[in-house]
């Protein structure tokens, strides 16, 4: 990817039918979650905590591969490619589903559910049913 900015665009985005992320997704992000909390340093709130403190790191990550691979930094100049960035964004959702599942083991659910209502308000799709958002508050 060269060049990001030839991939912005106005054009409103086509409408879609919500995706459910791939099970294999969920397995990886089940197993990062077994895997980090076998070797924590800190437990309990405090550790789920930091785990969703993380993110921030993570975003800075990006931040800093956008400022790279844009040559903002004169001192520094161009670091980093749109890869860079790319894979650090990879990161940051990583990173969230991981948190996620740290405080639910239902967080596959809880994020589909969670696509859905925000793919049909975005988008525009009908609605499933009249109770749907009264069940969750209205959110």
């Amino acid at each position: 990817m060269s060049d990001p900015s030839t991939n912005l665009s106005a054009s409103p985005a086509p409408a879609l039918s919500p995706a459910v992320p791939s099970a294999g997704l969920w397995d990886s992000v089940d197993a990062l979650h077994a895997w980090l909390d076998a070797d924590r340093a800190v437990d309990g709130r405090e550790g789920l905590l930091l785990r969703i403190l993380k993110l921030s790191e993570e975003v800075g990550e990006v931040a800093e591969a956008v400022i790279g691979a844009t040559g903002q930094n004169p001192r520094k100049g161009v670091t980093h490619g749109w890869d860079d960035v790319q894979a650090e964004l990879c990161d940051v959702a990583l990173t969230a589903l991981v948190a996620l599942r740290g405080l639910t083991p239902d967080a596959r659910e809880v994020f589909t559910r969670h696509l859905d209502r925000l793919t049909r308000r975005s988008l525009g799709t009908p609605r499933q049913g009249p109770s749907e958002d009264r069940s969750r508050g209205g959110s």
